[in-house]
């Protein structure tokens, strides 16, 4: 019971359609399971509602649109209603193929502005919003997803230039609140077997499952396996937990050993 009466929100805590469990969704029930409070928000409400049926423990679900301040404003507003603190901020939202992301000769300003407003924007957003409850408490910690895409190789422009600017932010967040008790990490997610990292290539491509998953083992150091959702929740759990109390501005690579990989 890592996580006994505390609250936290889990922005992003639906999934895309696919096989298995994202990763919102597997955070979310791995926060719960741990003895916390989850608001589990999202843009589609009946997902949302999903994952708060399968966290149990007083879940709850909240639709909001990360791409407008007002919303996720409103998600915050709510979990401090409902349970009268905010003691977890997570940002787990991404996109790129799905959001016209391309390379950077052909990625267009519809595209990137598009990817930029989901996946920095709206964690900004969200953050804007948590700290003056964290403060006033004088605790609290914001985690987010990034991505090892951010300091690795990657094709496609606005994936990895966000994803890098969420480290960069992590890091200001981190020691300018220090001293309100807030920690702020970031995980960096390397290949991972999750509905959105792997179905959505199978539709963009017309590759089978099969092939998309053999292709994205074969690059991964560690025993040729991708990750799972539930990697990712650990990781999530430890940093939000006091386990990990003394850590703070750091990007912590969930990755198999892909960011380490030389040749």
């Amino acid at each position: 019971m890592r996580l006994k009466d505390r609250t936290a929100i889990v922005i992003g805590a639906g999934q895309s359609p696919g096989q298995g469990i994202g990763n919102g969704r597997a955070t979310c029930l791995r926060f719960a399971q741990e003895g916390a409070r989850v608001l589990c928000v999202d843009r589609d409400p009946a997902s949302a509602a999903e994952t708060a049926g399968l966290a149990g423990n007083g879940a709850a679900a909240f639709a909001a649109e990360v791409t407008q301040e007002a919303s996720l404003a409103a998600a915050i507003a709510d979990c401090v209603a409902r349970w009268g603190r905010l003691d977890i901020l997570h940002y787990n939202v991404g996109v790129s193929i799905a959001g016209g992301d391309a390379l950077p000769t052909e990625i267009t300003e519809e595209a990137f502005d598009r990817v930029t407003a989901i996946n920095l924007r709206g964690f900004v957003m969200a953050v804007k919003h948590a700290l003056p409850v964290m403060r006033a408490q004088g605790s609290g910690v914001i985690l987010s997803i990034s991505s090892a895409a951010a300091i690795e190789s990657y094709p496609l422009v606005a994936y990895k230039t966000t994803k890098a600017a969420m480290i960069a932010f992590t890091e200001q967040v981190a020691i300018q609140n220090a001293g309100h008790g807030i920690r702020c990490n970031t995980i960096l997610p390397g290949l991972m077997d999750t509905p959105m990292a792997v179905d959505t290539r199978v539709r963009a491509t017309g590759l089978t499952r099969a092939e998309v998953e053999a292709a994205r083992n074969a690059r991964v150091p560690l025993r040729r396996r991708m990750g799972t959702a539930w990697d990712v929740a650990n990781a999530a759990l430890f940093l939000a937990s006091d386990e990990a109390g003394f850590i703070t501005g750091v990007a912590l690579p969930v990755d198999g050993g892909q960011v380490v990989k030389i040749g």
